[in-house]
């Protein structure tokens, strides 16, 4: 079973099923534990990695709450998630682009999965009406 089947199947997607919105949240999962793993092997790291840390666990604890705002169907508070959306994107690119300067397989792999984030957050943002 998927996350987005999950989304769907919730009695207030039937009306309205936001794929968008399923993709961004399967991502913000997979991203918000990918960063936590990244922060993780940064620390076991020779060199001073404190702003990749830094960046990892801010970016791991916003996809995490996007995730869970995303998930909750019943109610609209589709303004603030927009911006939780975007905010989210703008954080991944950061953490990202941090990731990117480092040579390490680690963090090649969350920067990966934040650019892929990011731009699953863009698009949702941009399906909420």
């Amino acid at each position: 079973m998927s996350i987005r089947k999950m989304i769907a199947l919730h009695p207030a997607s039937k009306d309205h099923n936001n794929q968008p919105l399923g993709d961004a949240v399967h991502h913000l999962m997979y991203c918000s534990k990918m960063c936590l793993s990244c922060a993780d092997a940064c620390m076991a790291e020779p060199m001073d990695m404190t702003q990749c840390i830094r960046l990892c666990l801010d970016c791991s604890d916003i996809c995490e709450a996007t995730a869970r705002l995303g998930l909750r169907r019943t109610g609209d508070d589709q303004p603030m998630l927009r911006e939780l959306l975007e905010l989210c994107a703008r954080m991944c690119e950061q953490c990202a682009a941090e990731c990117e300067s480092h040579d390490h397989e680690h963090c090649k792999l969350c920067a990966q999965i934040c650019r892929e984030c990011a731009e699953d957050c863009r698009n949702a943002a941009a399906s909420l009406a």
